[in-house]
């Protein structure tokens, strides 16, 4: 893994293997930071299951304001310390060790973007959808992404405004409904 573009293009980013964890793919990511690229400048953002922060980091690499890393798995958020030591004068961001639907549920304010890469045999979509929904917590013009390696789940209480396939994995982008 790696960053793409930005003040720490090129940076290796440590990772580790578990059955659970699935870094983005360089090409599903590389595709993914193209669409949001307008997007991403000045942007707060939550990485809702950071894993080893692949996404977030490529986020503060690219000059989003904040960015919010979260995950439940204290073996992810030792790896993400590691990584996160590495952007040298790096301060803004945030680290929680909580579970999704706490996460989204104590968010101190709205985000412009939030990414939702769960484990994929967890069915966290709907649920997280259905939060970030009723708190309001995509800005006006913002985005959630969602990315599984099947297409989101039934009725979404956010717009689906874009769905991608890259080989098995599916990229969808949500935002709210706008009255």
């Amino acid at each position: 893994m790696r960053i793409i573009s930005g003040k720490y293009r090129g940076l290796n980013l440590a990772s580790f293997t578990a059955e659970n964890i699935r870094p983005t793919a360089d090409r599903v990511k590389e595709s993914l930071f193209n669409i949001l690229s307008p997007r991403i400048y000045g942007a707060e953002v939550l990485d809702l299951f950071c894993g080893s922060g692949n996404l977030g980091i490529e986020c503060l690499s690219r000059g989003a304001a904040s960015v919010h890393f979260n995950d439940s798995s204290r073996q992810s958020l030792t790896v993400l310390a590691k990584n996160l030591a590495r952007l040298k004068g790096e301060n803004n961001y945030r680290v929680t060790c909580q579970d999704y639907l706490d996460c989204l549920k104590s968010a101190r304010g709205a985000y412009d973007i939030i990414f939702m890469d769960p484990p994929y045999r967890a069915e966290y979509g709907l649920p997280a959808a259905e939060v970030i929904a009723a708190r309001g917590l995509l800005k006006r013009g913002g985005v959630a992404v969602y990315e599984r390696d099947v297409p989101f789940p039934g009725e979404c209480p956010l717009e689906i405004t874009d769905s991608r396939r890259y080989g098995r994995i599916y990229l969808t982008f949500l935002r709210a409904v706008e009255d």
